[in-house]
């Protein structure tokens, strides 16, 4: 009989073994296009992330006849931080061989640790956060991979509802096809005479970042402050954020919707690294790195994701939020001229965001990928 053993990550071998594992154990499957490690080092090591400031966490790796096979992490908010609407307790990080005893080890030590701590209902997976990679893959598995988008198999949420996981939210992310047509269509607001000189649109300057940081990280919470989930965004992870965005955000990736002299929304387009790296199978030594350099430099990118975008909270549902909403599509309409992006992912929406989700599909963007959050009471 195989033997399963449910580990703590401990170590530096534990915790590279930890960060490569969905490469290993997903490596081949249609829809999954393996993370560079050493990207991968930075999100989840706790002195690289300043999330982890924010949160007492441990993780696990599942190992069955000596290979690692499995992987787990959970987490709790430390006070003052409490989630809106949802546990300041908190899984992420699940991946697993298709194997139920394996997903069950890894998920009961999850909650026997939370539950230790007093916890009472567990939501996830975030990966480690909101702000970063959230829920479990449960339609889209075969679409486009996408920079920063988790990916797992078809299997994972059927075992995590077995378990008795049930579905709190789903995450909604949108395909949108650029084409001539949408390359070529004329302004429907910020030519209009009554809007010209009261909105305006300006780069994020990422070279002058320090004030930049304070203002997106302000405008990103104010928009999404009260929303399923949120978690505020704190400037060291923000910054953190930044730091690696200013080497492969694109000249015309990010900019800022002024309404009569203050900033308003903001947006943030990344390219799809997955086309410069998925042949790499996540290495960057010793060969992957100059190749990865050569690349950012000349390859044009022919797909790309709304990572980033905030409209504050105050214009929300109001005519003028809307004319600065119509700004933002005007101008990634605008950009896509000066681009060879032909697809984009606005991801992710929550779905019961129709003031959000309405516009999207009115701008004639499809639905490619659900994310799941799932909730599971732990007493009782």
């Amino acid at each position: 009989m195989s033997k399963i053993e449910i580990l703590p990550v401990d170590g530096i071998r534990r915790f590279m073994a930890y960060s490569r594992l969905p490469r290993v154990i997903y490596r081949g499957r249609s829809g999954f296009a393996p993370p560079l490690d050493a990207e991968r080092w930075t999100v989840h090591a706790h002195r690289l992330n300043p999330h982890f400031k924010l949160v007492e966490s441990c993780a696990w790796l599942a190992r069955k006849d000596g290979v690692y096979v499995g992987r787990i992490h959970a987490q709790i908010y430390k006070e003052p931080i409490k989630p809106v609407d949802i546990s300041s307790a908190q899984f992420g990080c699940l991946d697993a061989i298709e194997d139920e005893a394996i997903v069950t080890g890894l998920t009961q030590a999850a909650e026997a640790w939370l539950r230790e701590r007093g916890a009472g209902e567990v939501h996830g997976p975030f990966s480690p956060s909101i702000n970063s990679e959230a829920g479990v893959l449960v339609e889209g598995f075969d679409a486009l991979p996408m920079t920063f988008m988790p990916w797992n198999p078809p299997y994972l949420p059927t075992m995590l509802e077995k378990l008795g996981y049930q579905k709190a939210c789903d995450l909604i992310s949108y395909r949108y096809k650029i084409d001539d047509s949408t390359r070529t269509a004329k302004s429907v607001i910020l030519e209009r005479p009554e809007w010209r000189e009261r909105l305006k649109v300006r780069p994020i300057h990422l070279k002058n970042i320090e004030p930049e940081v304070r203002l997106l990280t302000e405008l990103f919470n104010d928009a999404w402050s009260g929303n399923w989930g949120f978690v505020p965004f704190t400037y060291d992870e923000f910054k953190s954020v930044a730091d690696g965005l200013k080497f492969v955000m694109l000249q015309e990736g990010g900019f800022l919707i002024e309404l009569d002299g203050e900033p308003q929304a903001f947006g943030i387009i990344l390219p799809n690294l997955h086309e410069i790296t998925s042949d790499l199978d996540g290495r960057l030594f010793p060969l992957g790195l100059p190749r990865v350099v050569t690349r950012l430099r000349r390859h044009v990118y022919k797909s790309g994701r709304l990572a980033l975008f905030g409209i504050r909270k105050a214009l929300h549902r109001k005519a003028v939020g809307g004319a600065v909403l119509l700004a933002f599509i005007d101008e990634c309409k605008r950009r896509s001229r000066e681009s060879r992006i032909e697809h984009v992912e606005f991801g992710w929406v929550l779905e019961h965001n129709m003031a959000m989700r309405k516009p999207i599909e009115m701008a004639g963007a499809e639905v490619d990928k659900i994310h799941r959050i799932y909730k599971k009471p732990l007493s009782g």
